[in-house]
């Protein structure tokens, strides 16, 4: 089998020698290049073609992001970045810490090889984003759920994964100000990530973000995220982080969460399942489904990972299997049922 091609984007050359050390060590992996500005990297991504490209954000004469906006446009790629949520905003894969100075050696080294071998295994997607300027405002094509008949849409329940941050940023950016719904996410980030990707959500729209705290009362819109390594359930109308057993080896799960969500609201449920890797949400919907409630999953064509979602579409778990440019539309057609019956 072929090794992994890596690209290395790192403008400090002690830290890009370690890092090409520490890949080349793995008999799977060969570094192909080096980097040590954006422009750099782009010349080089197109004239190798590499399989994963390690990019860290502060770099001279172009930075990380623009590099990584420019690239998703022009030459997908899998790109592991290192230390911030923009990136993945603009179609990068997945996001880890650079070492401190006593984890350059040992866990943050197998951390990092199984990083990028899984990086590696994700179908990137053309980002337009970089061709024409990143923009808050980009239409979303309508869409519309059948009426419900049943009981008005009370809460709204998100799972993702691998390519989730993009995602949830585009389907927040597409529900309207003043959406009238608690809205529960459960994304795959461990810690130390958790609370810097909670305050950058919360920059991303003009709906608050917060991690989810033990007790709190679930009454006012907004968005509320499970705190990594909790499972984050409903129960009588208040949240609950709990330590329980981890589900698809995660924790939090999506499963739990809908699984909650599905006895604790029913009919008047809805819940999406986006993009990521494995199954974990696919049973949760599926519950929430057979207790009446509204389902919808990512499609293929633009989710990052089309793994999760398919897991829903072959139980049957959602209703509608939408774009995900129609996704927060079809959210916001729930709103206002809530608003006008």
């Amino acid at each position: 089998m072929s090794r992994l091609r890596v690209l290395v984007v790192e403008d400090s050359l002690t830290v890009r020698k370690r890092l090409c050390e520490v890949l080349s060590g793995d008999p799977d992996i060969e570094v192909v290049g080096e980097a040590e500005d954006g422009k750099q990297a782009i010349e080089l991504c197109l004239a190798l073609r590499p399989d994963v490209i390690t990019l860290d954000m502060m770099l001279p004469v172009m930075s990380g992001l623009a590099a990584t906006e420019y690239l998703m446009a022009y030459c997908p790629t899998p790109i592991l970045v290192f230390k911030t949520y923009e990136a993945l905003a603009a179609g990068a894969v997945e996001v880890m810490e650079k070492p401190k100075a006593n984890e350059i050696e040992g866990d943050w080294e197998r951390r990092l090889l199984g990083m990028v071998k899984l990086v590696a295994r994700v179908k990137v997607l053309t980002h337009v984003r970089g061709r024409f300027g990143a923009r808050n405002d980009i239409p979303v094509v309508p869409s519309t759920l059948p009426p419900r008949g049943r009981q008005n849409c009370q809460i709204v329940a998100l799972g993702a994964s691998t390519g989730g941050p993009a995602a949830i940023v585009e389907i927040l950016r597409a529900l309207p100000t003043g959406f009238p719904l608690p809205v529960l996410l459960v994304i795959h980030i461990g810690e130390p990530f958790g609370t810097a990707f909670a305050d950058w959500l919360d920059g991303q729209s003009p709906h608050s973000v917060n991690i989810a705290t033990d007790g709190m009362a679930l009454g006012k819109p907004g968005v509320y995220m499970a705190k990594p390594d909790r499972h984050l359930v409903v129960r009588n109308h208040r949240l609950y982080l709990t330590n329980g057993p981890e589900r698809h080896s995660c924790r939090p799960s999506v499963d739990v969460l809908f699984e909650s969500v599905a006895i604790e609201y029913g009919a008047s449920a809805a819940a999406c399942l986006l993009t990521g890797m494995g199954q974990d949400g696919a049973r949760g919907l599926l519950a929430i489904r057979q207790a009446g409630g509204t389902t919808i999953a990512q499609d293929e064509a633009s989710s990052v990972v089309y793994g999760m979602p398919r897991e829903a579409a072959i139980l049957g778990a959602a209703q509608r299997v939408l774009p995900l440019n129609e996704i927060g539309a079809a959210l916001a057609t729930l709103a206002n049922q809530v608003r006008h019956e």
